[in-house]
């Protein structure tokens, strides 16, 4: 369904070290990372695609976070969610949700909410049961 998500931010080195942490405790790898460009991209061992990208705004504007955006990434199971939300706030993330059963969405929804450094919200959440 996705080609690629790209959030934009305003201190690369800041986001970089962030997202770094993140994307390995989801088993993500880095794909590529241009600092002279001011972005990267990271993406599962196996597959080309989705990528989920970091940079500055092509237009040159501060990068700014979108009321109602979020974007979900996927965890295997429900340890990988408490270890991914750990990390994020570790990393400075600001909390918009502990990890826990979200039942309004489903029976086995879990998941947790955070802020990157620039405040875009993220969730990190799995569909399966325990």
């Amino acid at each position: 369904m996705l080609s690629h998500v790209f959030i934009g931010v305003n201190d690369f080195q800041r986001a970089f070290h962030f997202y770094s942490g993140v994307m390995t405790e989801l088993a993500l790898q880095l794909k590529f990372s241009e600092e002279d460009k001011a972005w990267a991209g990271w993406v599962a061992a196996d597959q080309p695609r989705p990528l989920f990208l970091i940079g500055r705004p092509f237009n040159g504007a501060p990068a700014s976070a979108g009321n109602g955006q979020m974007i979900a990434l996927l965890a295997s199971d429900r340890a990988m969610v408490r270890r991914v939300y750990a990390k994020a706030i570790q990393l400075g993330a600001n909390c918009e949700g502990v990890p826990g059963l979200r039942p309004q969405y489903h029976a086995d929804y879990y998941g947790a909410y955070f802020r990157d450094p620039d405040g875009n919200k993220l969730c990190v959440c799995c569909h399966t049961p325990e």
